[in-house]
């Protein structure tokens, strides 16, 4: 009797690798040089990081993105999208080039602005390419940030980076640039005789420079583009676009194994729900407000400050004497967040619910919102002194207003009508403002909307701040948390400098 070899492959079964013998197996891969300051992201990372880092460059590249999104919806021009960007750039996601360093040489702090580059894109990848939708916003954006990147580029490293790509363009010969003089001289507005004969041509296919055959600024022949070397731009992001889409759409099928990971699927499914708004959390120095008086008494008088949703909480407690349970809950955090201390919010909400006893409200009422303050509740309750302020992301997506409940964010929750009125009562009557803000909720831009508002209500403070030269880029970044909302409003109507109230005070 013969004995089957069991190295032996049946070719009628799958090959497949024991994953006891290669899951320690060396990568044949693991650290990727950076010789320039751009990348098509050709190449995934293989080598080894921290789960901390993995979340917070994925966040910090979210906040730029979010913010860069943000730019375009508010119509911003290049210029003042790149003066807005620079700060935020620099804060959360720097990226030197060569000659930055002192030697002229990419040093080590170059090496980790443009690994954490790299690593970010990337995760930023596994959270955005689950559906259609997303992938196409994520790619969108990223061109978005890729030119933005490529028109600031040392000039040098630019065109150094832009040879490296090797692309497939075939270069217009002399001979075929005399034949086609006329029509290239025509097609190609701006371009001055000289510079059409002694630049360099390209052709490409003409679907990889929609923008510039939109616009008509190139000769089309025979499904070809012929492109003057000045548009070469135009031609290393249509490149870097259809690159990307081809990377999502592949990363989209390798999805599947990512669930097996315990570790890594919440954290991407978190940063995929926060891509609509980035979620944020406050710290100590977001809540302080010097000279403020906030005390039960003062809340009617500061509700002039509140976003919309808090406002609406407000007036509907004002009305009705009682909030139900999220909706107590979501401003009474948001009362926390302003800086109210806990003694006061008790009175606040004693007097606020004028149609029951001390005792229901002792019994019924009381102890949560102590819970909220961390000041009874098991030991980390305590510990962590209760729960923070509801962000904007928490409130547009979880807990839906049911009937006869009046949290969670205006703008999405509330029909159009209904907004437009609640926005005329609180004073926003500019037409433009409110065509805005329908059109921002049609395409669920809901913080778009809410800051449009909040730009419409402190334009003449912005005004005078930035005369006096007291308002820089960083004072526009978009707001995120109905806490910073409030801060910003209430130093600016108090003749205040932002200060904190920027992202400096943000945490993811």
């Amino acid at each position: 009797m013969l004995r089957q070899s069991t190295d032996r492959i049946d070719p009628k079964r799958r090959n497949t690798i024991n994953y006891k013998k290669k899951q320690f197996a060396e990568a044949t891969y693991k650290q990727q040089e950076y010789p320039h300051r751009l990348s098509f992201y050709g190449i995934p990372p293989t080598a080894e990081i921290t789960l901390e880092q993995f979340e917070q460059w994925a966040i910090d590249r979210l906040k730029v993105l979010a913010e860069l999104e943000a730019c375009s919806y508010r119509n911003k021009s290049p210029p003042e999208t790149a003066a807005h960007m620079k700060p935020i750039l620099d804060k959360y996601l720097p990226l030197n080039s060569n000659t930055s360093s002192v030697d002229g040489f990419m040093g080590e702090k170059v090496k980790l602005e443009r690994q954490k580059d790299h690593y970010s894109h990337f995760i930023l990848r596994l959270a955005f390419s689950s559906t259609e939708d997303l992938r196409r916003r994520f790619t969108r954006i990223e061109t978005t940030l890729f030119r933005l990147r490529f028109q600031n580029d040392d000039g040098r490293e630019r065109q150094q980076f832009v040879e490296s790509l090797d692309f497939d363009w075939d270069v217009v010969g002399e001979s075929e640039k005399r034949e086609l003089s006329e029509q290239l001289y025509n097609s190609t507005p701006g371009l001055k005789r000289q510079d059409m004969e002694q630049g360099g041509w390209f052709k490409v296919d003409w679907e990889s420079v929609p923008e510039l055959v939109e616009s008509r600024r190139v000769f089309v022949k025979k499904g070809k583009a012929y492109v003057p070397a000045r548009e070469q731009s135009s031609m290393v992001l249509a490149e870097f676009t259809g690159r990307l889409e081809k990377g999502l759409e592949l990363t989209s099928r390798a999805l599947p194994r990512l669930d097996e990971d315990d570790r890594l699927s919440p954290i991407l499914n978190h940063l995929s729900k926060s891509f609509a708004t980035p979620d944020s959390t406050l710290s100590d120095a977001e809540t302080s407000l010097p000279g403020a008086p906030i005390n039960a008494a003062s809340i009617d008088g500061l509700s002039q400050h509140f976003p919309l949703c808090m406002r609406n909480l407000h007036t509907t407690l004002r009305k009705n004497s009682h909030l139900k349970h999220f909706g107590r809950l979501q401003y009474t955090l948001f009362l926390k967040g302003i800086g109210l201390s806990m003694e006061d919010c008790l009175v606040f909400w004693r007097h606020s619910f004028r149609l029951i006893t001390d005792e229901t409200f002792n019994k019924e009422y009381r102890y949560n919102i102590r819970h909220t303050y961390g000041d009874v509740g098991g030991d980390s309750n305590r510990r962590g002194r209760g729960y923070p302020p509801f962000s904007c992301q928490k409130i547009l997506t979880e807990h839906p207003p049911g009937t006869g409940e009046s949290h969670g964010c205006p703008y999405r929750h509330f029909s159009v009508d209904n907004l437009t009125t609640l926005l005329q009562h609180t004073g926003v009557n500019d037409g433009e403002v409110l065509k805005g803000v329908k059109e921002d909720v049609e395409k669920k831009r809901y913080h778009i909307a809410c800051n449009r508002v909040f730009d419409w209500s402190h334009k003449e403070e912005v005004k005078k701040l930035k005369e006096a030269g007291q308002y820089g880029a960083g004072d526009a970044e978009t707001i995120v948390h109905p806490n910073t909302y409030f801060r910003k409003s209430y130093l600016l109507k108090h003749g205040g400098a932002l200060g904190d109230s920027r992202g400096d005070a943000m945490e993811m």
